[in-house]
């Protein structure tokens, strides 16, 4: 079963919450757990199970800019635009009206920790990764553009006449962050389906995947152990991010998932890292661990491991910004609702003032209301 199906949704409801501002970590998991519940009780009486959301491995500005292109190829309309993506990686594009065939691709990869290995600016194994991927359509230029890791020189003229092979391969161009980030743990990935590991590799390897931030890597013949340390800067993103790792692992256990990475969450460092600074484990969200054994990584489930693995912070990320929009929602209409009970309550203007003037009053003297109250 591949891997990027990841476990199952989590909804958020707070409109059984008394005190919106009462973020603790008890609370939200009350309710992560019984939304689960419900969750699991819909899924039943449906008969089919629902998945969360998945990062594309592709830039859709990327492709449809390279659809686009080789389209309107003929004009010669000059490109140059710049724009970034999740995790600051940042592109650029440029084309000539000089040389409309070719399209000149600059990528720049998040900031490396001190503990991640880059060879001439990329993770190593990423200059094989892209001539395997891409063969004689792209040239690599050294050295790259000023302020980025890499600059590909493509050649439009080489793209394949059929369509399918076309799509496919520009898909794969637009890949170019799988490509180059991915490469690193592709290798480790790849000696893992030959039961065996790679040569000089190190016993622990950090890869880079966020700005200043390393997950590690601890591979062995028989299985590879993939460990985050998740970090967040807001205070509630911590929260929330903690109560979904948390579900994230008891999901695990469900019948459906038994063929899923085993996957396991502590507020403490797993005892591979040991002897890792103490900066690179400063995690105030816990610490996940996925073991990756061979079946995870025959054939085409290769590459949606790498992809899945590669990204997993910013899918925790993604889906803990999805429920707090989500809360916010729910928080934003509880109030309306209120808005408008309240307006129903407020007596009508009008029917006050009829009422005023269909009653009569009559002056009494002072000596006449003396009277009535006696009487």
């Amino acid at each position: 079963m591949k891997i990027c199906k990841w476990k199952k949704r989590i909804g958020l409801d707070l409109s059984e919450c008394n005190n919106t501002h009462n973020h603790n970590h008890h609370h939200h998991q009350k309710l992560l757990k019984r939304n689960t519940r419900r969750e699991e009780k819909r899924r039943k009486r449906k008969g089919s199970g629902s998945s969360m959301i998945l990062l594309q491995s592709h830039s859709r500005f990327l492709l449809q800019t390279l659809l686009n292109r080789l389209q309107n190829i003929e004009k010669g309309v000059e490109l140059d635009h710049h724009w970034v993506e999740f995790d600051d990686v940042r592109y650029h594009i440029q084309v000539s009206m000089k040389n409309p065939n070719i399209f000149l691709l600059s990528v720049s990869l998040p900031t490396p920790s001190s503990e991640t290995i880059f060879v001439c600016g990329l993770p190593f194994g990423a200059i094989e990764a892209i001539k395997a991927a891409y063969g004689s359509l792209v040239q690599i230029l050294d050295p790259p553009r000023d302020g980025f890791n890499l600059t590909l020189k493509i050649n439009l003229s080489k793209v394949p006449a059929n369509q399918e092979q076309r799509q496919a391969l520009l898909v794969k161009v637009a890949s170019v962050r799988e490509v180059v980030l991915g490469a690193p743990l592709r290798v480790i990935l790849k000696h893992l389906a030959s039961r065996n590991v790679a040569p000089d590799m190190d016993p622990l390897v950090a890869l880079v995947h966020r700005p200043k931030e390393s997950f590690f890597v601890f591979p062995q013949a028989d299985k590879v152990t993939v460990m985050y340390p998740m970090r967040f800067n807001d205070s509630i993103d911590i929260v929330l991010a903690t109560s979904f790792l948390q579900e994230f692992v008891e999901a695990r256990r469900t019948a459906g998932l038994n063929n899923t990475p085993p996957c396991s969450w502590s507020h403490t460092p797993p005892p591979e890292l040991k002897g890792v600074s103490t900066d690179a484990l400063s995690a105030n969200a816990g610490f996940v661990s996925f073991v990756i054994f061979p079946r995870h990584v025959e054939g085409p489930k290769l590459d949606r491991t790498v992809w899945s693995l590669s990204t997993f912070h910013a899918y925790v990320s993604y889906h803990v910004k999805c429920s707090e929009g989500f809360m916010h929602t729910r928080m934003r209409r509880r109030v309306e609702s209120l808005i408008q009970a309240l307006g129903r309550a407020k007596p009508d203007p009008e029917s006050s003032k009829k009422t005023s003037h269909s009653r009569s009053f009559q002056r009494m003297s002072l000596k006449e209301s003396r009277t009535n109250s006696f009487s």
